[in-house]
């Protein structure tokens, strides 16, 4: 899917002239930032484009009050231009002694879909997601006005965009984040060879103690025979005694255990996301879908809801293993309804799916088999969680009920603020909030029909 030209975005000005540009042609506008979206949403067929991902700067204000807002109400704050990696935020964050919660992935931009997404973090679980602590927008709307939003202005448009999906109601151009002191962190490391027979235990270990490590203010991420655990609230000790279960069976298996206390957020990612997220730095994109589903936390309460999950997780074993984001912030203490993401997202402690791949030299059957096998995945997670919600930025493509499972009961309020802010709809992407749907073959013919259900 190829823009018909694009904008190397500097200023906010370039942005107002491609707004005027969309209204008066009627052709439509797509956006790319890190360009880091598994849904081709960084782009888009007969558009123009405008790549934000030069727009970068970052500063700390000790004291920063939200435009227009109390002055007696100050925070410690991070603010960032659009297309900042958070790589860059993290070393600037160290230089000032202070933490900024971001992704793991550090070649995304601190300011574009990640946190308009929802945004998580394996920080997630205790210091919430990404739109949780965002403080204010500066953004270019499809009118032309640049609006700086937040809680005490154009209070709307801030809370569509703290969860209600990037490149839909405007360009941003800088975001201001909370900021954290320095933390301390608890980290697990353990790994093991896999065999027919392991795995399973593997899962069943996992399944049974998540309740408690979530409880107890663990995060991490689970991938392949692989897990990598974060605690910003124990001690080394009571990080030790938290997470034996794990250490125990991965040392029968002649596993490697590493539990160890490291002195910065930076200093984790470095030591432990940096070799995982390293193809993202490649200068060309790769052929991979996702597919996720949020799982409740009571289903890790009941014997039955436990032996459903573990029944999935093993029947991925035929042909892919999971990808566990264990990232969703039960700990967190957020205001009802502050956010558009998900209810779904308050309530559960696994973000779990899998995902798909294939070869520059695939043939289009290989490609529509992926793409089913990872579809039908949707539908198994579905069903022993029917009534919760996915990530917008890694959900199935060809999800069946984008409006509910990504947004819920927000989903109309989002659509009234759509119809506000873009009354012309001259943003528009796939699945994305006021999406005119594939039948727009001018902008979606390059994707595939959507997979049948088995």
């Amino acid at each position: 899917m190829y823009v018909f030209n694009t904008i190397d975005v500097r200023n906010a000005s370039d942005v107002q002239a491609a707004f005027a540009f969309a209204k008066e042609t009627g052709v439509k506008l797509s956006i790319k930032n890190s360009g880091h979206d598994y849904k081709g949403r960084s782009s888009g067929r007969n558009t123009l484009g405008l790549w934000v991902h030069n727009l970068k700067s970052v500063s700390h204000d000790a004291q920063f009050v939200p435009e227009n807002c109390d002055a007696e109400t100050t925070f410690n704050a991070v603010t960032t231009g659009t297309g900042t990696p958070w790589a860059d935020v993290y070393d600037f964050a160290d230089e000032n002694n202070i933490t900024v919660i971001g992704g793991y992935h550090q070649t995304i931009a601190a300011g574009g879909g990640w946190f308009m997404g929802g945004g998580h973090s394996v920080l997630s679980q205790v210091y919430g997601l990404g739109v949780d602590r965002v403080l204010q927008v500066k953004i270019v709307t499809p009118d032309g006005k640049v609006r700086v939003v937040n809680e005490c202005q154009d209070s709307d448009l801030f809370w569509a965009l703290r969860g209600g999906g990037g490149s839909t109601f405007g360009v941003v151009l800088d975001v201001t984040y909370k900021a954290e002191s320095q933390l301390t962190l608890q980290v697990a490391s353990l790994a093991f060879n896999a065999t027919t027979d392991n795995l399973p235990e593997f899962y069943s270990t996992l399944v049974n103690n998540s309740l408690q490590w979530g409880n107890e203010g663990w995060g991490g991420h689970v991938s392949s025979t692989t897990m990598i655990y974060v605690n910003p609230l124990l001690s080394l000790s009571e990080a030790q005694v938290s997470m034996k279960p794990m250490p125990d069976w991965i040392t029968s298996q002649n596993g490697s255990v590493l539990i160890e206390t490291l002195p910065s957020w930076n200093t984790f990612l470095q030591g432990f996301f940096a070799d995982m997220c390293s193809s993202f730095s490649k200068p060309i994109g790769f052929p991979l879908i996702l597919t996720t589903r949020l799982i409740p936390k009571s289903l890790f309460t009941t014997d039955e809801g436990r032996a459903a999950l573990l029944n999935v997780l093993v029947s991925l074993l035929p042909f892919s293993l999971p990808y566990i984001p264990v990232v969703p912030p039960i700990l967190f203490n957020v205001t009802e309804g502050s956010t558009s993401v998900t209810p779904a997202w308050r309530d559960s402690l696994w973000h779990f799916g899998t995902h798909g791949v294939w070869h520059f030299n695939s043939t289009v059957l290989d490609i529509e088999e992926q793409y089913a096998i990872v579809h039908n995945f949707t539908e198994t997670l579905r069903s022993i969680a029917p009534d919760s919600g996915a990530y917008f930025n890694e959900g199935d493509v060809y999800e069946f009920d984008h409006e509910n499972s990504y947004w819920g009961p927000n989903y109309p309020r989002l659509l009234e603020i759509k119809e506000k802010y873009d009354p012309f709809h001259l943003l528009d992407c796939w699945q994305c909030v006021g999406w005119e749907g594939p039948a727009n073959e001018r902008y979606y013919a390059c994707y595939l029909s959507e997979p049948s259900t088995t």
